[in-house]
This record gives C-alpha cells, structure tokens and sequence, in this order.
C-alpha cells in the first residue's frame, strides 16, 4: 500500500429479507413520535377532529347502500345480511388500506427537512403514515360493534381469525405504500396516478358486491388481489360464514409478496432520497 494512500472496507450487517429490524426496533421511539405527529396533523384545526375518522366510512356506507343496495338491489345477494353492514364490514379494511396508500404517497416527500439532516432508518415514514390508518381503523370499529348489536349479528369463534386478515391487509398496506412513497420521489406524477388507480382498485374488490357475483373459473384471478380474499375474510369472521380458504390464502401470499417487494425496493433507493429531495 503506497503512504499517500488508504483503503476503507465498508461492512454492513445483513438482515432478515433485507429489512433492519435492530434498527427499526432502536427508533421505536421515532416511529410512534412521526405516528402522532401526523394524526396531530391530519386533525388540526378541525372541528369534528378525530371524529372524520368513523364519518368517512359512514357516509360512504350510507351513500353505497342509497345507490347499490336499494337502486341496483345488491342487497338481495348478500345472504340475507343487511347490506349496511355488509358493506361496511367490508369498508373498514378497503378505508385503511386506500388512506395508508394516500398517506404514504407524500410521506417521504413531506419529511424532507428530516431526511437531509438527521439519520434514520427512512422506512419508518411510510410506516408512521400506515399507523395512523391503524388508528382510525381501531376508531372505526366502535361503528360495526354498534351495528352488530342493532341487525342482530351474533359473535361467533371466527371472530378470532379477524386479527390474522387485519394482518394481511397491513401488510398489503405496508408493502404497496412504501413502494408509492418510494415512486413519488422519484415521479411526482404518483400523486395524482395513486387516487385514480385506489379509486378504479376498489371497483375490482367486493366492497360494494359478493364475490360470488364473478363467475367461479375466474375467483382464482379475483384471489390475485391481496383485498379480494382478505374482505372476504373479514366478512367471513364477522358474520359467520364459512372461509374460503383457497382464495384467502392466494391474497395471503399476495400481500406477503407485496410487502417484501415494497421493503426491497425502497430500501435500494433510499440512499438517494436526500439528493433527489
């Protein structure tokens, strides 16, 4: 080695599936501060408050069952449960997973003062953006355990498989939301793509519909979205019917897919943040 000269080995630790969970579990404390921070946020200066978190999937649910349960009689493909809560049922989910998306989409890109000044493993951004849909999930339950009492819906064993979809659904959320805020740096224009493909996404989902109304040879390619199964699921748990287990493990393994592809891309990309910031 000449004297003028050095050589510097860089080694790093490798991680499970290449996300840092040390890292991530050592900035816990972060990651509930960017948490509350953004639910402080999102609720300033506003006179409901926390309230427009059980209002959006209310007056959704109102409007759905005004147009789609009386005027196109889906409530008469339901099973005999009353569409409301059908569709509420399957609201809840397809709310979280639609406002984590919509969260995560500016997330990095509104934390830039951050990223070019302090360090952090960057990812817990999109994460403290899918934590505050938590949140208004765990509100928005308040409404269903409501409606259960008034249509009469008994609690069943099933209900505790809820917890295993609630599951999937964060990590369909997780997953394609970090793929969005990491996109969003790099292509402004994923801010205006994201609302416009949620909103198409949802019409291929059985939020508003059963999916017994898809003919039974396609259901398999209904599976390959993560939401399809994983509504159903939720259905399944709440109401008391059987679980399709075929098409619910097909969006399982979707959202396993989707979570470890968004971890993986974000994570090659982050290091760029601060200079394309």
């Amino acid at each position: 080695m000449d004297g003028g000269s050095s050589l510097t080995t860089i080694i790093e630790a490798s991680t499970p599936l290449g996300i840092p969970w040390n890292e991530l579990w050592n900035y816990r404390e972060l990651l509930y501060f960017l948490t509350v921070r953004d639910i402080k946020i999102r609720y300033k200066q506003t006179a409901l408050g926390a309230a427009w978190a059980i209002l959006q999937p209310v007056m959704t649910m109102v409007v759905f069952s005004v147009f789609f349960g009386r005027l196109a009689g889906m409530d008469s493909r339901t099973g005999g449960v009353p569409y409301p809560i059908y569709v509420y049922i399957g609201l809840l989910p397809w709310t979280f997973f639609a406002n984590a998306l919509a969260n995560c989409g500016n997330s990095v890109v509104g934390s830039s003062n951050l990223i070019t000044k302090v360090y952090f493993p960057r990812l817990i951004i999109p994460f403290a953006s899918v934590g505050v849909g938590l949140v208004d999930l765990a509100l928005s339950f308040s409404v269903l355990a409501a409606m259960m009492v008034f249509y009469h819906v008994g609690v069943s064993w099933n209900l505790m498989l809820a917890p295993l979809f609630l599951f999937g659904v964060t990590l369909a959320s997780v997953g394609v939301g970090t793929l969005v805020s990491a996109l969003t740096v790099a292509f402004r224009d994923f801010r205006y793509v994201v609302p416009f493909v949620v909103q198409l996404w949802m019409f291929v989902t059985p939020v508003i519909y059963p999916s017994n109304l898809i003919p039974a040879k396609w259901r398999w390619l209904q599976a390959i979205n993560p939401m399809a199964g994983l509504i159903d699921g939720f259905r399944s748990a709440f109401l008391n019917r059987p679980f399709d287990w075929l098409h619910i493990g097909i969006s399982l393994l979707v959202s396993v897919a989707l979570f470890l592809y968004g971890i993986a891309y974000f994570r090659s990309v982050e290091r760029r943040f601060a200079d394309i910031i």
